[in-house]
């Protein structure tokens, strides 16, 4: 059979730097998700989210520069590892979804081997940087793994997988603000809450482009879960992350300034929330990829306590 090494999983971008890569190594671009690369900021987000708010009251200097960058970095290599492994153990399921069905392993244009190779590559690159850090960031870094290893999984077990990846994707939180600081405090935990509540949401919205496929395959989703009430719930849940964002700002004592970014993003989350539309897939998608700007407002808000 004549395998077809350019084919494009449906909510990629139309075009990017992977349809210019040479060919053999472009199955596994789209393994990582280089031309989906919104994930990639949704992981690297909540990290400088963590080094801001760390830095509310001190000040901020080149080391906080370095560590932006490592974050980054991490974040490209373990959002490429994580998909990567999220690939390797939902291959058969996504052979049977229609938005899946044409990512690498389900589409067979990479083997189950190389992905695994591909993995530990990727793996290797994300414990370098890590490595950076300090010991006890190290090892608050290293736990994430069981989250990670995990969380394919959970929409096989509970209908609320969403809350799973929000623990997961926002570990970057607790991991820079103690590699800032060295400590943990009510600080960190109500903003590591806020964006589980963040993700919650924002993939809530995500999944509804798969609810049909996915009841057809067993897979649990909070989509699925919240049906025709899916935007009472997402407001929901940004309504909970901006009081919680607004009592970590409180408790960290930054500047009165911060209410101008803050009210921003609290505007850019409830927009959302005005234009979802669960019947409407493409819309879904957008709104998702939104979230960037959302995560960046964030990270803006938290910046200007910390310049301030």
């Amino acid at each position: 059979m004549q395998l077809n090494f350019d084919r494009r999983v449906a909510d990629s971008l139309p075009t990017s730097w992977v349809d210019r890569a040479p060919l053999a190594l472009r199955p596994y671009l789209r393994l990582a998700r280089y031309d989906r690369p919104i994930g990639f900021w949704l992981l690297a987000l909540p990290c400088w989210m963590g080094l801001m708010a760390a830095r509310i009251g001190d000040g901020l200097g080149l080391p906080d520069l370095w560590l932006a960058v490592l974050f980054a970095i991490g974040a490209i290599a373990m959002r490429g590892a994580g998909c990567t492994y999220n690939d390797i153990v939902d291959r058969e399921l996504d052979a049977r979804v229609a938005r899946t069905a044409d990512r690498p392993l389900a589409a067979g244009t990479v083997t189950l081997k190389q992905a695994w190779l591909f993995l530990a590559g990727q793996a290797l690159v994300g414990l370098i940087v890590l490595l950076q850090l300090p010991l006890i960031a190290i090892a608050v870094g290293l736990a994430s793994l069981l989250l990670v290893a995990a969380y394919p999984f959970m929409k096989l077990i509970t209908w609320w997988p969403q809350a799973w990846l929000g623990l997961t994707f926002n570990w970057g939180v607790p991991v820079a603000y103690i590699a800032a600081t060295g400590r943990v405090d009510g600080v960190m935990i109500v903003l590591y809450i806020a964006c589980v509540l963040w993700t919650l949401g924002y993939d809530t919205i995500y999944a509804q482009q798969d609810s049909e496929d996915d009841a057809l395959v067993g897979v649990k989703s909070t989509a699925r879960l919240f049906g025709e009430s899916s935007q009472y719930w997402v407001a929901g849940f940004y309504g909970a992350n901006a009081i919680l964002i607004a009592l970590a700002i409180w408790m960290s004592q930054a500047t009165p300034w911060i209410v101008i970014p803050f009210t921003l993003y609290t505007a850019h989350l409830f927009n959302q929330v005005r234009r979802l539309d669960i019947e409407d897939g493409a819309r879904c998608l957008a709104l998702f990829k939104s979230n960037r700007i959302s995560g960046l407002l964030l990270v803006a808000t938290l910046f200007t306590g910390a310049l301030i």
